[in-house]
């Protein structure tokens, strides 16, 4: 069939008309060896299952989308781009943990400090610490302490988040730059502004204690005792925590759809009832977030203990970063303060890992209802 084509082909008349036209034949159309006859050869040929002309060179067939197969550079990009932030965190963080955790394992005081000696104890320090009776009594006191402040955060807090979520635009403008202002004192200033309204001769607190009516209270020393010692910085810590609880909360209700409160109120339900059954359900995962970052915020206060007294009066209101301060650089048992500092970075951990524990059980209920 291919050579009757081509000689199909050969046969037609070689010269053609004006303007390129092949010449007419003897009907007035077109010889079969024109254009037009190849066009005619071409659908009167049979055709292979195919579908081409038998002779004719094949098609390609249409190339289907290559798929996309990332390079290596764009698979490790991820990975490039957090390195930066690794490294810091391995040198900042990682290394100082691994410079202290050798030094727990050290008896390194100023003798051995001056000479550059290397006293190897084990775990000497972490068996005199573990079997001290003042260690357990710090850590339980630290423990009260955190809980006592964190429960008068998360509920003031929330409260005022409310009133914020209340309040019309002026007046919420200026509560939220005021609780912006206390947020934004540094730690110390706010200590020392504390040390003075609470002072003992020239202090403003007893002052008006003193104008309401209790005279006894005109000269009272609060760093004193270890309840009224541990009342002005609970007073302290709570002032600077209050503004993160409260914004972040007013900004969480924020989102909350506003039909939800039409429908509880349309069922007659009272504040109480709207809070507990649209608010606290929809911002559970707030209320756990904020109050495990309060735990270890809490936890681990320094500047504000150690500036009001100094875990004064008789260290009795040392908690686990004051003990470990005073035992490794108070007292010049370096390698005893390394190992208390480890003791209280195991309690945040194992406190993570009950945060984590919850979270993980709440993602698995909310999966269950869906």
């Amino acid at each position: 069939m291919a050579a009757q084509l081509d000689d199909a082909v050969g046969k037609a008349a070689p010269g053609t008309g004006k303007g390129d036209a092949p010449p007419a034949g003897r009907d007035g159309g077109r010889r079969p060896g024109g254009r037009g006859g190849l066009r005619a050869l071409s659908r009167r040929a049979p055709r292979s299952p195919a579908g081409r002309i038998p002779g004719a060179p094949a098609r390609r067939a249409p190339r289907s989308p290559a798929r996309h197969t990332p390079r290596s550079p764009a698979r490790h990009t991820p990975y490039l781009l957090l390195l930066p932030a690794l490294l810091a965190t391995a040198v900042l963080l990682g290394w100082p943990m691994v410079r202290n955790l050798l030094l727990s394992f050290q008896n390194l005081n100023m003798k051995e400090l001056i000479q550059h000696l290397t006293d190897w104890r084990g775990v000497g320090n972490y068996q005199e610490i573990l079997g001290s009776e003042q260690f357990w009594r710090v850590t339980l006191r630290t423990l009260v302490f955190t809980a006592v402040n964190v429960v008068l955060i998360m509920v003031l807090g929330v409260l005022i988040g409310l009133l914020l979520a209340r309040l019309g635009k002026k007046m919420r403008l200026t509560l939220s730059l005021a609780l912006v202002l206390a947020w934004a004192m540094p730690v110390i200033a706010a200590t020392t502004v504390f040390q003075w309204l609470f002072d003992s001769r020239y202090g403003v607190v007893n002052w008006l204690l003193d104008t309401a009516g209790w005279h006894a209270m005109a000269h009272y020393d609060w760093v004193g005792t270890q309840l009224s010692a541990f009342s002005v910085i609970t007073v302290l810590i709570v002032w600077q925590s209050l503004p993160f609880v409260a914004l972040n909360l007013y900004a969480a209700t924020t989102t909350i759809p506003r039909e939800l409160y039409e429908a509880a109120r349309m069922d007659g339900a009272g504040t109480w009832k709207v809070f507990t059954s649209v608010t606290f359900p929809f911002l559970k995962p707030f209320f756990l977030a904020t109050t495990f970052l309060e735990i270890i915020w809490v936890f681990k206060a320094f500047p504000q203990i150690f500036a009001v007294n100094q875990g004064g009066p008789d260290r009795l209101t040392e908690t686990l970063p004051i003990y470990a301060f005073t035992e490794g650089v108070g007292n010049l048992h370096f390698g005893m303060g390394a190992a208390i500092s480890l003791l209280t970075i195991v309690v945040l951990l194992a406190m993570t890992a009950y945060y984590l524990r919850l979270t993980l059980r709440q993602e698995r209920q909310e999966e269950n209802e869906l």
